[in-house]
């Protein structure tokens, strides 16, 4: 097989390459480096089934070629991190629609499988959790741009399940739930490298809010590994599935086993959103996936708990 990675030299796709390269499939890499880095893949460089382009996926006659090329097509590259989508929602709604569309209209011609990375971020408001795939999705009002990233991602389902429908090409789509693991930065707002780089440095570990809101942390190979067994399942086409571990806890004490496990003194400090983001910033309180979908398809389930994930992340970090 060979596959094309949009955003591959990012942090979930640089990931995905390697385990790719290590099944024996070859792989393309499209990526712009504007939140990827060339460090995630520099050690695949070399590689006789690897192959890199530095580029965007706007750039169409490119992405034609590159599809063209693949048999399946992973659509990772986005604008990502709370923080660049509250500064840039133009470029937020841009990359994500436009690249989207480009990708779909092209993988369309010769019928390739695109898997669409979507997030749990469309859930939006909803108290409905654990977060289940057909329940109501409850975004925030169009003044908030914090809402800009998931309104999105939600056009980028709804465009490709389009396709499906239509054109019956064949897509599935996935929905991350906060994925973490080493080569991820907290350079756009990504909380569990910030409160472990904080917490190295002897800095404050800075807390968002009251802390009370609470996240579920998905390990990126858990995350690859549910990818890869996708896309061998027939069934998984025109679908919808959350990816994510349901262990939940709040970020209030995901700093303090951050604390613990670096052995840092570090205090912890409380930022109003409104300091963090922008005034009336509004966030979701709670963010748990419903995995049985995936896990009665494909028997999903998350190897790594949150306690082993926050070591390899702090052992990766400290080798930097």
């Amino acid at each position: 097989m060979k596959a094309l990675i949009t955003g591959g030299a990012g942090f979930v796709g640089s990931h995905l390459a390697e385990r790719l390269l290590k099944d024996g499939h070859e792989v393309l890499v499209l990526d712009n480096l504007s939140t990827g880095s060339i460090d995630n893949i520099a050690h695949l460089k070399t590689h006789p089934r690897f192959e890199y382009t530095i580029d965007t996926v706007a750039n169409e006659s490119l992405v034609a070629e590159l599809i063209d090329r693949s048999d399946v097509v992973f659509h990772l590259a986005a604008a990502v991190g709370v923080k660049l989508i509250v500064e840039q929602p133009v470029h937020t709604i841009e990359t994500n629609v436009h690249g989207t569309e480009v990708v779909l209209k092209h993988a369309n011609k010769k019928k390739k499988l695109v898997v669409i990375a979507s997030t749990s971020e469309v859930y939006g408001k909803s108290s409905d959790v654990p977060f289940r795939e057909g329940a109501d999705l409850v975004l925030g009002p169009s003044i908030k741009h914090r809402w800009a990233y998931a309104c999105s991602k939600l056009i980028d389902e709804f465009l490709a399940l389009a396709y499906w429908k239509e054109k019956k090409l064949p897509v599935i789509i996935v929905r991350l739930f906060n994925t973490v693991g080493p080569r991820q930065t907290g350079t756009y707002g990504m909380v569990l490298p910030t409160f472990v780089r904080q917490a190295l440095a002897g800095q404050p570990l800075t807390v968002f809010g009251d802390g009370t809101q609470s996240r579920s942390f998905t390990y990126v190979g858990d995350v690859v590994e549910a990818l890869v067994r996708l896309v061998q399942e027939p069934k998984a086409i025109g679908e919808v599935f959350n990816i994510g571990n349901m262990g939940e806890v709040t970020i209030l004490e995901l700093a303090q086993r951050v604390k613990a496990a670096t052995g840092s003194e570090s205090p912890v400090q409380l930022v109003p959103y409104d300091q963090a983001y922008e005034e009336g910033f509004e966030d979701m309180p709670r963010r748990v996936p419903d995995i049985s979908k995936i896990h009665a398809l494909i028997g999903y389930e998350p190897k790594l708990g949150l306690d082993d994930i926050i070591t390899r992340v702090v052992a990766f970090m400290r080798e930097r």
